[in-house]
């Protein structure tokens, strides 16, 4: 039987602890240029269908413009919010409006989406 330090186990959990904080508190996006994109440089973009909080983009519409995936158990602040979509999936807001990529954008900083349909727009800081 192999026998556990006691003092090594809170430490452990402790170093734990705090680094489940440190991931619970990395926001879910950046500023790069003016414009909040993903972890990868991805453009975000808002579209003006949505409502406040809710989602209206499903089927083609997220194949095409796929939503801002939250981990279940993220928690959002006063500028970012996580949205629970139709289908049961969560998404990320900022300032409630959901936000999505593009899959035409091809590489970190394209931002091929911004207009489309004049109802896609650049997500930018407030």
């Amino acid at each position: 039987m192999i026998r556990s330090n006691p003092i090594r186990l809170a430490l452990l959990g402790g170093v734990l602890l705090g680094l489940s904080a440190v991931v619970q508190a990395a926001e879910p996006a950046m500023v790069e240029n003016g414009m909040l994109v993903d972890s990868k440089g991805m453009t975000l973009y808002t579209y003006d269908q949505d409502a406040m909080g809710k989602s209206s983009c499903y089927d083609q519409c997220a194949e095409n413009w796929p939503p801002l995936a939250a981990e279940a158990g993220a928690m959002g602040d006063d500028d970012w919010t996580v949205v629970k979509r139709d289908d049961g999936t969560l998404q990320w807001a900022y300032y409630g409006k959901p936000l999505y990529t593009f899959v035409k954008d091809m590489k970190a900083g394209d931002m091929t989406g911004d207009g489309k349909g004049g109802v896609w727009h650049m997500a930018k800081p407030e």
